[in-house]
């Protein structure tokens, strides 16, 4: 038992050893793209809390267009709150207003959402599943931009 936990040790050491040069790369790499890379995780776990939650609120609600819309204030939520504290940092005192204004945005990116999705599936009839993937590259990308330069832009850093 005692080999084992040296074994986990003497592991745990190497792999947050900053010298060796594959763990200096990663680390200096996360250092230099941190605020994306925490994004993505972030954007990640918010759709596993979206479709979770959605899945969650299935068993108990017929409607799937309730438990979309349910779902859908959950993932915003946790999406705020985790954008908030580990991809932009905010320090920001009025924490309602900023609120306000990430709900807006994301209200805006949802707006957005179903617009194209109409356009590509009725209009263009392209497949929806296609359509849906194509569209959340653009809504990720949309949502950083407009945390970034609305939502979050007194935390921005100067380097």
């Amino acid at each position: 038992m005692v080999g084992i936990i040296l074994l986990i040790s003497n592991i745990c050491e190497q792999l947050t050893n900053p010298t060796i040069p594959i763990i200096k790369k990663c680390l200096d790499l996360y250092s230099k793209y941190k605020e994306i890379i925490n994004y993505l995780i972030v954007g990640g776990l918010t759709t596993l809390v979206s479709i979770g939650s959605y899945a969650l609120f299935r068993i108990f609600i017929s409607n799937y267009l309730a438990c979309t819309i349910l779902s859908w204030i959950a993932a915003v939520l946790f999406a705020y709150v985790t954008n908030r504290i580990f991809v932009f940092e905010s320090r920001d005192k009025k924490v309602f207003i900023e609120f306000i204004k990430f709900v807006s945005c994301r209200l805006l990116t949802l707006g957005s959402e179903v617009v194209v999705m109409y356009i590509l599936v009725d209009l263009i009839k392209l497949n929806d599943m296609i359509s849906k993937v194509l569209v959340q590259f653009i809504i990720v990308v949309l949502n950083y931009v407009l945390s970034k330069i609305i939502v979050f832009k007194n935390n921005v850093k100067n380097s």
